[in-house]
């Protein structure tokens, strides 16, 4: 059975964009979910925001700087959109990152993602190398 992602965007911020992910099985039951952060909606620039609502190609992908992580595919304007690990929005350029939960972890007032690496982990166990992601705004 085909397995997707859903990212369902719930705060669109000053210096961030707060979602929720939802692992889909092919009869779009949710087996997984977690939070995302995301850059600010900035037209996508590259780099200073994140991508547009949509559907996108996602393969899995290994690099030495964030080992193995996801590649969304397809973005207009667009290259090298990954779904990796990481806590802060400073972590960020374009890409999005996973959590556990929501929390300022750094005491700075800006939300930040808990547990990235034990998210990622769950992800990368749950999802196939090839898969479709769908972003939708609520």
């Amino acid at each position: 059975m085909s397995k997707s992602l859903l990212i369902e965007r719930l705060d669109y911020g000053e210096k961030q964009t707060i979602g929720r992910m939802f692992v889909l099985d092919g009869n779009k039951h949710s087996l997984y979910d977690c939070q995302t952060l995301e850059l600010p909606w900035k037209n996508n620039k590259r780099s200073i925001s994140c991508i547009p609502e949509g559907e996108y190609e996602v393969v899995k992908r290994v690099s030495p700087k964030y080992g193995e992580h996801f590649h969304v595919t397809g973005v207009d304007g667009r290259s090298y959109i990954l779904i990796h690990k990481g806590n802060y929005y400073t972590d960020i350029r374009g890409c999005i990152l996973v959590g556990k939960d929501l929390s300022d972890i750094n005491s700075d007032g800006v939300i930040d993602v808990t547990h990235s690496g034990d998210t990622m982990a769950d992800l990368l166990g749950l999802m196939p190398s090839r898969f479709k992601l769908k972003i939708v705004k609520l």
